[in-house]
């Protein structure tokens, strides 16, 4: 049976949609805090149960039966993060999976100055001293919602001001899952996949020049200091340690942790990964 954690969440729903497409529903199960957001997928057959990184118990009972585990990473930052996707890998272990499979990043790095990518390389060693055959998934950055975010001020003052950058594969969630669905089921990959994103790397310039397209109206790209982009961020009452995060998304794409283009995401899906213009068309779109 292939194990899904967190299927309430936008990735993890996700996958076991593309699943369902690609094995009978008695061969899934998933891991969920509230098994009763879960209940239609239970009522298409497959199997629910409640599981909580937070209590091994229900992690044993949740993951009872795997063959395989996915586990969707952890929204929890800092110390939680780093103790809750080893208990998952612990319980996973525990019920005898052949594999375990992780959904890190391809900045997975424990030097990074984006904090995720630090929780991301601490659970990929964790993985390795399990002694269990693992994937680590290492997925692109997701081009929704971070662009918009970027360009939600700029659509009204024609300024994309942020600082210094550097390009970004910037890749679909929906893609993701579908390469996870097949990783699950076609094509075992051990340990660290290739970077899976999309066949373009685009930095904050080349988003304002598509957005300026799409709109029909001219977005200057600003760059501004770091020091002045997080003063800026406080001011508007984003708490500091939230702000120290998002300075280090920026400074960690212009040393390049973000922006390798690799072909095993198109591969994989036997087809060219959704590109950027595609997701701003449509968001533009929405906001408009």
């Amino acid at each position: 049976m292939i194990i899904v954690t967190g299927a309430n969440g936008q990735l993890g729903r996700a996958i076991t949609e593309k699943l369902l497409e690609l094995v009978p529903a008695e061969q899934i199960g998933v891991s969920v805090r509230d098994p009763e957001k879960a209940q239609e997928l239970q009522a298409r057959g497959v199997r629910v149960r409640r599981g909580d990184f937070n209590d091994a118990a229900s992690l044993d009972y949740a993951f009872e039966g795997a063959s395989q585990v996915l586990i969707v990473s952890s929204n929890t930052r800092g110390d939680s993060a780093v103790s809750q996707h080893p208990a998952a890998i612990d319980a996973a272990k525990a019920v005898g999976a052949d594999r375990i499979l992780y959904t890190s990043h391809m900045g997975s790095n424990p030097s990074s100055p984006f904090p995720p990518m630090q929780n991301h390389a601490g659970t990929e060693e964790a993985l390795r001293e399990s002694g269990v055959v693992f994937t680590s998934l290492r997925n692109g950055f997701y081009a929704s919602p971070t662009p918009m975010m970027m360009l939600s001020s700029a659509l009204e003052t024609g300024e994309l001001t942020a600082p210094e950058d550097g390009p970004v594969a910037w890749t679909t969630r929906a893609d993701l899952a579908e390469a996870a669905a097949i990783i699950l089921t076609r094509e075992s990959i051990d340990g660290p996949t290739p970077a899976l994103t999309a066949s373009e790397a685009v930095d904050a310039a080349g988003i304002a020049a598509i957005a300026s397209e799409l709109t029909g109206s001219r977005i200057q790209r600003v760059v501004v200091p770091d020091d002045e982009y997080r003063d800026g961020m406080v001011a508007n009452d984003i708490p500091e340690p939230q702000a120290d995060m998002l300075l280090g998304l920026f400074v960690a794409s212009r040393q390049g942790d973000f922006s390798p283009a690799d072909p095993t995401l198109a591969r994989l899906l036997g087809r060219e990964p959704t590109p950027l213009r595609d997701v701003l068309k449509q968001a533009i779109s929405q906001a408009g």
